[in-house]
């Protein structure tokens, strides 16, 4: 029997993660989120889908477009959007920003601007969950475009050969940056995977119950000691590559390309699987959850200067004899 989650649930978290991303552009916008933001409205469903898949002690690193994989792995929208203003209540105290919040609480042990820099961390921290014997499993999320990158490849081979419990998830949007990713990827993307002797499989990314159908098999295989599962999950990007683009300009799609795939928005979808007056419920509570969100990270205090090297270690930074004085 094929899984599924909860319609409501599902909806909930995609509606959060939809919001959050339209209130966290509105900021870019007014400069209280000073580096802007990577958008991932239009692929709230692998996110939810995912999460949903998950449980709170699994571990997982995002990407620079993760703001949607934080929440749906249980971050707290205020501390995030405080973490993308660089306040001191933010998830990683205003350090990681958009780019790259960790949150340890929610089990996001970080998110890498770097592309595909997230795939070495989880097969590392898979071995050293199976050498726990715990059932956790590890996740690293990363888009097309990081499926040409050394790390990630080398990090497949590894995760295959030491028979870890990792799932990696390729958010494939079609464009790396500006890049149609059929121009830069020879073959299929499931096939760099599947050549390393795991399971990998390509899905609809647009579709939550696709993918949470997709990663609960995975997962449970991890969990269950049978090695790592490659899954391609195939979205759409509505808005530009970063926040930036509603400036520079730039023209790289063909509006009826965008016109299309929003015909098969995945928060309208999740939403006509829910009953009206559910829907209209949730709508309001999330808009409730988005505006105290909101009013906690403006009054959240901005970092000072005197703490700028504060929890890059776990034993404090300490200068050597002399250092100070020049």
């Amino acid at each position: 029997m094929t899984a599924k989650a909860a319609p409501e649930e599902i909806y909930r978290m995609m509606r959060l993660i939809r919001q959050f991303e339209e209130r966290a552009i509105e900021l870019a916008r007014s400069g209280d989120i000073v580096s802007g933001i990577h958008p991932c409205i239009g692929q709230e469903a692998v996110a939810a889908g995912l999460g949903a898949a998950l449980q709170p002690g699994d571990v997982m690193f995002a990407n620079h477009r993760g703001h949607g994989h934080l929440l749906a792995k249980g971050s707290d929208p205020g501390r995030l959007l405080a973490e993308l203003m660089a306040r001191v209540d933010g998830v990683a105290h205003g350090r990681g920003g958009s780019f790259h919040p960790s949150d340890f609480g929610a089990g996001v042990y970080g998110s890498t601007g770097t592309v595909g820099h997230g795939a070495p961390m989880a097969a590392g921290v898979a071995w050293a969950l199976a050498a726990e014997g715990s059932g956790r499993v590890a996740v690293s999320v990363f888009g097309d475009g990081a499926i040409n990158q050394g790390a990630l490849l080398e990090s497949l081979n590894l995760a295959a050969l030491w028979q870890v419990p990792a799932v990696f998830i390729c958010e494939n949007n079609l464009y790396a940056t500006t890049l149609p990713a059929r121009t830069a990827i020879a073959g299929s993307i499931p096939a760099r995977a599947a050549a390393c002797g795991m399971p990998a499989a390509a899905h609809d990314g647009m579709d939550p119950d696709v993918v949470f159908a997709a990663a609960t098999e995975a997962v449970a295989r991890a969990r269950a000691g049978d090695g790592p599962s490659f899954l391609e999950f195939t979205t759409y990007r509505y808005y530009g590559h970063h926040t930036f683009e509603f400036t520079a300009g730039l023209k790289y799609r063909d509006p009826a390309e965008v016109a299309h795939w929003q015909v098969r928005d995945p928060v309208l979808l999740a939403g006509r699987r829910v009953p009206e007056e559910a829907r209209q419920r949730i709508d309001e509570e999330v808009a409730s959850v988005i505006e105290a969100a909101t009013r906690f990270a403006l009054a959240s205090p901005k970092p000072e200067p005197q703490d700028a090297l504060s929890y890059l270690y776990t034993g404090g930074v300490h200068l050597r004899a002399g250092a100070a004085d020049g």
